[in-house]
């Protein structure tokens, strides 16, 4: 039994669930350098908070709890030395920062969340023989004296074969008003649905609602297979028509998905959106009260799909966060495919629920770190495991990858950092963990020397939206070296995604403009400027 967050301490992270956990992670099949590990972990308690690491006086660190039978459990970290995290598996940001500089203007900084960068992108992580999550830590070095990188990598089981998944009761939701008239908009709405319409089962079900200046339910829950051809004509007839009422159109839309809700089945509510609320509730908290309630009860969970080049995203963002859900944006016709077609339908499946990641930092090795990204998604160090407190719901084949900076002190080796992930089993809902560590051995090597593609990537990716963002990380090279490097990864893999990844970089370089230091420093990277917070 849930309950709900009472303190600001426990700030919920959690994100899009099982059945389109994976939709817009871009695939890039590439390997990385360091290490991995991974156990099973009995519950246990533990103290944490802050991102300083201070010198340790002995020398030591915190004794490992002895294990029960059959348990493993990890060490019980030292306090100040946590980051705890909710998994995230939103790519809405990058998809539209993208668009935004195809246009020829930069996304507005608040717009930018580097950890949905770093997540359109699928490292080739190992796949675990079960339905919980490999862990894989690896990393290296910058070029900055005493600064690294740390990935952490999670991945899920990809799907089964689709006979094997659990029906889906998907209701759309779907913006009609007349901002969604501008081509790229509705239309693009009309053929996503109608492709996914073609490739559902026969035991799936759909359910339409629209809204402009009022909701309509033009279709109650209705299996495919029952009136395949009837569900395509809905979709055919929608057009546009006034004001934006956002408000009514999901307060309908869990109407309908509760009326139709199916025992067994993955049941998900789709807004598909501009986002861009006038009339009626114009402010994402209070739609969010009726969303919470639906998901408690009924476990249904919201995917919202944003479309426009006017969006609005800290209004979707915030939706689909308090439904556990997922936003992802398209702004074209292989966008749209790649989420309705090549992915949706293989992804309803769940893997994990109310997943956290909590990172420990050893302080005999590490003196600073940083997580990059994920602010939105914090989460108390003590409320790792408590399983009232929500996390993220993850669904088959799907990777999360989480960057750290780190500064490690001069002249020590050894452990650097331990991940533990921990997550409800999806059916019988009891906890399970694993975990992976990383040393100082495995960041001896330059991040940009040869054979690091995938975390070559994870940087650049990061880097890049920091960039935007107007920070500048540690080790950071000029935007030019970031499309240079991104490039040559793109020329040696033949990936598309990368290659819109260097186009993006190069777009934004030219609004921009060259920033101070780029060029300078060890292997082209740039200095850091003044305000320097790692300093």
């Amino acid at each position: 039994m849930e309950r709900p967050n009472t303190t600001a301490a426990r700030r919920r992270g959690a994100r899009f669930p099982a059945a389109i956990a994976g939709l817009l992670a871009a695939g890039l099949a590439v390997t990385g350098c360091g290490a991995n590990g991974e156990h099973a972990s009995a519950d246990r308690g533990v103290n944490g908070g802050g991102r300083t690491a201070p010198a340790a006086p002995d020398g030591g660190r915190a004794g490992t709890a002895a294990p029960g039978e059959g348990e493993q459990r990890s060490p019980v970290p030292a306090p100040d030395y946590l980051s705890t995290f909710a998994l995230d598996v939103d790519t809405a940001s990058y998809g539209y920062a993208r668009r935004a500089l195809a246009e020829g203007r930069l996304p507005e900084p608040a717009t930018v969340r580097p950890e949905e960068f770093v997540n359109s992108f699928r490292p080739d992580y190992p796949r675990p023989a079960d339905d919980g999550f490999s862990v894989t830590v690896d990393g290296a070095r910058t070029g900055r004296d005493g600064w690294s990188l740390v990935r952490v990598g999670l991945a899920t089981r990809g799907a089964d074969r689709a006979a094997e998944r659990p029906p889906a009761a998907l209701t759309f939701v779907v913006d009609v008003s007349g901002s969604m008239d501008e081509p790229g908009r509705l239309d693009l709405v009309k053929e996503s649905l109608g492709l996914l319409t073609s490739r559902l089962r026969d035991d799936d079900s759909i359910a339409l609602v629209t809204f402009s200046a009022e909701a309509e339910t033009l279709l109650p829950m209705t299996r495919v297979g029952a009136d395949r051809t009837r569900i395509e004509e809905v979709v055919k007839s929608l057009g546009t028509s006034s004001s934006t009422n956002v408000e009514a159109g999901v307060r309908t839309g869990y109407d309908v998905a509760v009326a139709g809700h199916r025992e067994g089945a993955t049941n998900r509510v789709v807004l598909l959106s501009d986002a861009l609320a006038n009339t009626g509730a114009t402010e994402a908290e209070t739609i969010l009260a009726r969303i919470e309630e639906e998901r408690r009860a009924y476990g249904i969970t919201l995917f919202g799909v944003g479309v426009g080049s006017e969006y609005g995203d800290a209004f979707m963002e915030k939706l689909a966060d308090k439904g556990d859900g997922q936003t992802t944006y398209v702004a074209n016709s292989a966008q749209a495919r790649k989420v309705f077609v090549d992915q949706l339908p293989a992804h309803v499946e769940l893997r994990a629920r109310d997943a956290k990641a909590q990172v420990a930092f050893d302080r005999r090795t590490v003196e600073k770190f940083r997580l990059v990204g994920y602010e939105n998604r914090e989460v108390a160090d003590e409320d790792f495991r408590d399983d009232r407190v929500d996390g993220g719901e993850i669904g088959a084949g799907h990777t999360v990858t989480a960057l750290y900076v780190v500064k490690t002190r001069p002249g020590v080796t050894g452990q650097v950092a331990t991940a533990t992930v921990r997550w409800l089993d999806p059916r019988t809902r009891a906890p399970r963990e694993r975990s992976g560590s990383v040393a100082t051995g495995a960041l001896t090597a330059d991040i940009w020397g040869e054979g690091h593609d995938s975390l070559q990537l994870t940087a650049i990716t990061a880097y890049f939206a920091d960039a935007l963002r107007g920070g500048d990380l540690p080790g950071a090279p000029g935007l030019t070296a970031l499309t240079n490097r991104a490039g040559a990864i793109a020329d040696r893999s033949g990936s598309a995604v990368v290659s819109e990844l260097t186009d993006a970089l190069r777009q934004a370089g030219g609004l921009l403009g060259p920033r101070e230091g780029e060029g300078e420093g060890p292997s082209g990277e740039g200095e850091l400027r003044s305000g320097d917070p790692y300093s």
